[in-house]
């Protein structure tokens, strides 16, 4: 089955497919359309062209479009998860909450279209600005060049094109090469809720080509892009004057405090916030730093939750972790283990692969704060717990990373949790959660090398808008 371009409201063959196989089971899916310079070059033509009907379009009809495509997704959504399952390798149950989450997306975004204004300025505070009356208002930006992952195929594409079409913009989209067919089926959902021919432009491709020629041509007026720091940090340097948003992921840590019951729920929050979808989330727990008159109890119950984890096929109703993403991937969390137990790391469970496409969820101690596993991105099945002694010793070494997404705290204590929360290097803390919590309409993003600006429907409308100043004089 051979999947095509979407440019300006067509499908259109392509002159080079790529084949397109299960993570898990390695079945061949579809052959998927690479988009070559011509083919981006007429996409954004397209999205130029439209981008002139989105801007007169009235805010009740951006809402309009995007609740139709709710409600379309909405009756889809079993058919959606299962193509989470097939080429993500993300279980049935979880994906089910991500197209749960992608609909509530599409839903905040039809609530921001109406919700796009301005401010009056009062320029008589200053001298020589009497007389005059003032006001702003938000114009949209044009067209915007958005760059996925393959870790949350339809919730992250959600927060790129529903904020562009409620602020009245474009898109071209570049979806991550092992999931496009969650962006391309896309295509025919916006398409029946009524959005214009060329307002939305699937281009699946190698990022050599299509994201590059998005970042750099003048026609795109923002890039919104999620992925790794080395290729968004060399994005934002080509990327000119354009908006450029980045969100490039984390060594999210956790800090549990001496005064905190180790509940169930507590574990079972930190199982979840590890493993979930094999470790592969921007903002998963990697590090645990807990009060060492609480470490080996901790130890013991994590790793009791952990090895109750049920491994398999991502399309079993019983599956809660399944494949990494890529066999580079797999290979890649045996050499880091390998390095960590080297440096002197003790595995409590886990630590191996458990297939050929499947890694043991991993608990690991004794680890360097400098050792790979710790200090960069493991966007896999691996979590190091550290035992500490003083608040300081742990915002310190939560704070000794050079990525700042979000990071938790459980304390009992208001003044420990306010501490945190005002010394913490993060874009955001989660007092009493995991740093893996998030829900669709909260500003999210990060500092340092965790990124560059906010998504989050209302933040991220401010990114793809321009502000106006109107001022009358009287």
């Amino acid at each position: 089955m051979k999947k095509h371009l979407y440019i300006n409201g067509q499908w259109k063959e392509a002159k080079e497919y790529a084949p397109l196989y299960s993570p898990y089971s390695g079945e061949l899916l579809a052959e998927i359309a690479q988009a070559d310079d011509h083919d981006v070059d007429e996409a954004i033509k397209a999205a130029k062209a439209a981008a002139k009907v989105m801007a007169k379009m009235p805010a009740s009809q951006r809402a309009l479009i995007l609740e139709g495509a709710v409600a379309i997704m909405e009756a889809r959504k079993e058919e959606l998860a299962v193509i989470l399952a097939q080429e993500a390798a993300k279980p049935l149950r979880t994906g089910r909450v991500e197209i749960a989450r992608t609909i509530q997306t599409y839903k905040f975004a039809a609530e921001e279209a109406k919700r796009i204004h301005g401010e009056t300025v009062p320029l008589d505070a200053a001298p020589g600005g009497e007389g005059r009356l003032a006001f702003t208002v938000r114009k949209p930006i044009g067209v915007v060049g958005a760059i996925t992952p393959f870790n949350f195929p339809f919730n992250l594409v959600a927060h790129k094109v529903g904020p562009a079409i409620a602020a009245g913009n474009t898109v071209v989209l570049k979806p991550a090469s092992q999931t496009p067919l969650s962006s391309l089926i896309l295509a025919d959902i916006f398409a029946e809720a009524g959005l214009p021919a060329g307002a939305l432009n699937i281009l699946p491709g190698k990022g050599a080509v299509v994201g590059e020629k998005l970042v750099t041509d003048s026609r795109i007026a923002a890039i919104t892009f999620t992925g790794s720091p080395a290729v968004g940090i060399a994005m934002k340097n080509k990327a000119g004057l354009k908006r450029v948003t980045l969100e490039l992921g984390s060594n999210s840590a956790v800090i549990i405090d001496h005064n905190v019951e180790i509940t169930q729920a507590l574990i079972d929050r930190c199982v979840t916030g590890a493993f979930s979808f094999s470790g592969q989330v921007c903002i998963s727990l990697q590090r645990v730093y807990i009060h060492q008159s609480k470490y080996e109890e901790f130890l013991e119950k994590f790793k009791t939750g952990t090895e109750k984890l049920v491994l398999g096929d991502p399309l079993n109703e019983e599956t809660d972790m399944s494949s990494v993403i890529s066999t580079k991937d797999h290979e890649r969390m045996g050499a880091w283990v390998q390095e960590a137990v080297e440096a002197g790391a003790h595995v409590v469970t886990g630590g191996k692969p458990v297939s050929d496409n499947l890694f043991a969820p991993t608990i690991l101690t004794n680890v360097g704060a400098h050792v790979a596993v710790s200090c960069q991105e493991v966007f896999g099945p691996i979590v190091v717990v550290t035992p500490f002694e003083t608040m300081d010793e742990a915002i310190e070494a939560v704070n000794d990373s050079r990525f700042g997404l979000q990071a938790g705290i459980y304390t009992s204590d208001i003044h420990a949790a306010m501490r945190a929360a005002e010394e913490l290097e993060v874009g955001g803390v989660m007092i009493n959660d995991i740093p893996t919590f998030r829900v669709d309409n909260m500003p999210y993003g990060g500092v340092k090398d965790s990124g560059f600006g906010r998504e989050g429907i209302k933040y991220a409308v401010e990114e793809l808008t321009e502000l106006k100043l109107i001022a009358i004089k009287l």
